[in-house]
């Protein structure tokens, strides 16, 4: 029972703070987009973003808005996605038993900041997705590099 614990133990450790990596876009297009200009004509940017936070460190999440693949995350990325403007859409995070998802309506002019988190669940950590105000966005994704977008997992 005791050899049960501990390994148990090891493992949610593991998740807590092993490293996971992801492909990386060129320092370039990173650097350009932390520029934050706004979006081409008649569109909405989105920046996601997953802190560098040591919790959850070894999982990689998917990311979808309105079912197309934007990336897979990992601890410390950020995606940038230009979407139509003035239209609801779907952002979606792979989760522990189903997607987790949120509706952003994008106004076109304007960047939204999706925060991306983990949060431990019964057997793995699952995510989940919070709009952060425009600040907050910008201070948190000129902390991070951007993922190449377009690769998930599913």
């Amino acid at each position: 029972m005791k050899l049960l614990k501990t390994t148990a133990a090891v493992a949610v450790l593991a998740l807590m703070t092993g490293c996971a990596s992801v492909n990386m876009a060129p320092q370039q297009e990173s650097s350009q987009a932390k520029q934050f200009e706004a979006p081409p004509e008649g569109m909405a940017g989105v920046y996601i973003f997953r802190k560098k936070a040591p919790f959850g460190a070894a999982l990689k999440k998917d990311i979808w808005i309105d079912d197309e693949c934007v990336g897979e995350s990992a601890r410390g990325v950020f995606f940038y996605q230009p979407v139509e403007g003035d239209q609801q859409h779907e952002i979606a995070t792979e989760s522990e038993f189903s997607p987790n998802t949120m509706n952003l309506f994008a106004e076109a002019g304007n960047n939204y900041f999706i925060e991306q988190y983990i949060k431990m669940g019964a057997f793995v950590g699952g995510a989940n997705l919070r709009l952060v105000d425009e600040e907050v966005g910008m201070e948190e994704v000129s902390k991070l590099d951007m993922a190449h977008s377009g690769t998930c997992s599913q």
